[in-house]
């Protein structure tokens, strides 16, 4: 078991996703960065979906009621086991009641905490992420006791050290192709979407990034249409909002460009405040 003896500022367990279900209006959820997620699981040698601990911001103090192994990686802040530096993306054997503890964010927003065999929370629709009104938690709150498996950490330790390239915690540019809505839009604004810089929205979350720019927006609302975690659409405001992993699977707004994998689990280790500018792609 692993406890959460103080909560971050928000903290949930997420694998890769909900998978199969969209068309029943369910959402995709899971991890905001794959990439750090994989990362995390890789080290341990888990599944690359086995669920996670997801913090944003703010990081949990954790106490662990058995020996295990885990691995942080993502959002860069000092990790401490017992009050002793550890690093990111590294292989770490932690002891029955040893805590897991962390400075203030240096870099990043999205950080997270593997186990080895991961967490065991409850599973809804073949997925451990958490969603309000599917799964019985939204988020992890102190004093909460979470599963983990029982499956014995090797002998012989992982020495595995992968370090997350600079650029995913810091990139200017976002990588988007073209829209499905795109060409609706004037010549003007199509140009002047890729020399924009965007400033990130204190009002955005795991459903969407609002961004601060506008546009001017007289197109008429779209039919009722498929939408999916990238998913740049333009509001009647002429507000651009990104869709990240817990957005809605249909909207009713143009759909005028799409963020690469990659490009998502960059902008989701963005703050408020923070900048960038997208960069098109060509299929």
């Amino acid at each position: 078991m692993v406890e959460i003896l103080k909560a971050g500022l928000y903290d949930s367990i997420q694998d890769l996703g909900r998978f199969g279900y969209q068309e029943f209006g369910v959402p995709i959820s899971g991890a905001m960065d794959h990439y750090s997620a994989k990362l995390a699981n890789a080290v341990l040698g888990n599944q690359e979906d086995a669920a996670l601990l997801e913090f944003t911001l703010i990081a949990p103090r954790l106490k662990f009621h058995s020996d295990t192994a885990i691995c942080i990686t993502g959002m860069e802040s000092q990790a401490q086991i017992n009050e002793k530096p550890v690093d990111n993306n590294v292989y770490i054997i932690v002891r029955k009641n040893d805590i897991l503890s962390f400075g203030s964010r240096k870099l990043g927003c999205r950080g997270y905490v593997a186990v080895y065999g991961g967490f065991l929370s409850e599973k809804v629709m073949e997925s451990r992420s958490f969603y309000k009104s599917i799964t019985e938690q939204q988020r992890l709150i102190t004093g909460d006791f979470i599963k983990v498996s029982q499956v014995p950490i090797p002998i012989k330790r992982s020495n595995a050290i992968l370090k997350t390239p600079q650029a995913h915690l810091e990139s200017f540019g976002i990588e988007v192709f073209k829209g499905v809505d795109f060409e609706i839009l004037n010549t003007d604004h199509q140009n002047k979407i890729f020399t924009t810089e965007f400033t990130i929205s204190k009002d955005s979350n795991r459903m969407a990034y609002q961004l601060d720019e506008r546009f001017e927006n007289s197109l008429e609302p779209i039919i009722t249409a498929p939408v999916s975690p990238g998913t740049v659409q333009l509001t009647p405001s002429g507000q651009l909002m990104v869709l990240m992993r817990d957005c809605q699977t249909t909207g009713g707004y143009p759909r005028i460009l799409q963020l690469s994998e990659m490009a998502i689990n960059r902008l989701s280790q963005k703050i408020s405040g923070q900048t960038f500018r997208f960069d098109v792609l060509t299929a």
